[in-house]
């Protein structure tokens, strides 16, 4: 049974998480049916397991040997763990995180067959999911050395996106990573989904500081005016893209700063997440930009403390899923029309700037 809406491949994510949880109560929204087809890679055991431990309302789901089966006003599973999986609530077991490798393994074999459009991943716990097979700090390395291209990690939500040019990396570790062509070529990637994955016709970048208040003309550090400076200097003029800074972390998030941009580069992980998650926590979601597939995942992990407890708010997995859709939909518009919608020329832009 064929359709022209998207089909998503949702993983199921550690088994001991609250994965399930957000997945069935994200899936419950009658409106998903209309806009996707979505797929989970996982097990109807497991499913089942948390379903019950969770007293919600059964859910039905159609079983399939691979998405290509899908039927697109079911909510379908792929069966990809033995029946005899261990659940255990609330802890990470190398069982746990084998089980969240396998359903990762088998969604990404089944995107790169053309069996489903786009990849949504539930949290997985870092540390289990190491392996001979996934020696990786997390999905957005792993999809990266399977799919090619230099990922960044974008965090989105209606209020606000960030990137970061140090994604999974120790602290002790970011000074010496940061150099020029890392920042100009970050700065290239975000541009460049701006502009492809969200239809924003020029994207203006505001470049965060390494150091505290941007290093202070020098007292508290100089990577900002030996190293940054330069990068979004060479990115404006080279590159032709809208870079500003590099400000203060502190003053431009404590004020109305991020208003007049359309995305942020943070230096670090914790820089850029931390703000992120203070003012979008419940809608934000985790969007890797950089790679020829769509992968979206909610901005929270595992929550094992809460899992099995029906305390979980699904509205950032919710959100993955819309904006693995509408991305898709923009890059299909791309490809189909051969330009961006909305450059020069196109009804909209020229309305908006009349």
């Amino acid at each position: 049974m064929q359709d022209n809406k998207v089909k998503v491949a949702i993983t199921q994510g550690d088994i001991n998480g609250v994965g399930y949880e957000v997945i069935f109560k994200a899936l419950s929204d009658p409106r998903m049916l209309e806009i996707c087809t979505p797929v989970i890679y996982g097990s109807s055991k497991v499913a089942a397991y948390h379903r019950k431990a969770l007293s919600i309302p059964a859910v039905s789901l159609n079983n399939i040997k691979s998405a290509a089966d899908a039927h697109p006003k079911r909510i379908n599973i792929v069966n990809c763990l033995t029946d005899n999986v261990r659940v255990e609530l609330g802890k990470a077991t190398q069982i746990s995180g084998e089980s969240a490798f396998i359903a990762l393994e088998r969604a990404v074999e089944e995107i790169k067959n053309g069996f489903a459009d786009v990849l949504v991943t539930a949290p997985i716990n870092k540390e289990v999911i190491q392996s001979v097979h996934f020696n990786f700090p997390g999905h957005t390395e792993y999809l990266a050395s399977i799919f090619g291209g230099v990922p960044l990690m974008l965090m989105v939500s209606d209020i606000l996106k960030v990137g970061v040019a140090t994604a999974h990396l120790p602290l002790n570790r970011v000074s010496e990573s940061i150099n020029e062509e890392l920042i100009i070529s970050k700065l290239k990637i975000l541009n460049d989904s701006l502009k492809k994955d969200f239809v924003i016709r020029r994207p203006r970048i505001a470049v965060l500081g390494l150091n505290p208040h941007a290093g202070d003309g020098g007292l508290l550090g100089d990577e900002e005016k030996h190293i940054i400076e330069p990068a979004v200097k060479k990115a404006r003029e080279q590159e032709d893209i809208m870079a500003f800074g590099p400000y203060p972390a502190d003053g431009f998030f404590a004020t109305d700063g991020i208003k007049s941009f359309d995305a942020v580069l943070a230096m670090y992980h914790d820089q850029g997440l931390t703000p992120f998650k203070a003012l979008s926590f419940s809608t934000g979601v985790n969007y890797t930009a950089g790679l020829s597939i769509v992968r979206t995942s909610p901005d929270h992990g595992t929550a094992y403390q809460i899992t099995g407890e029906n305390k979980a708010d699904a509205q950032s997995f919710l959100s993955a899923i819309y904006s693995a859709v509408d991305i898709y939909e923009n890059r299909r518009m791309n490809e189909e029309f051969g330009v961006n919608p909305l450059l020069p020329g196109d009804i909209h832009s020229s309305q908006q700037e009349k």
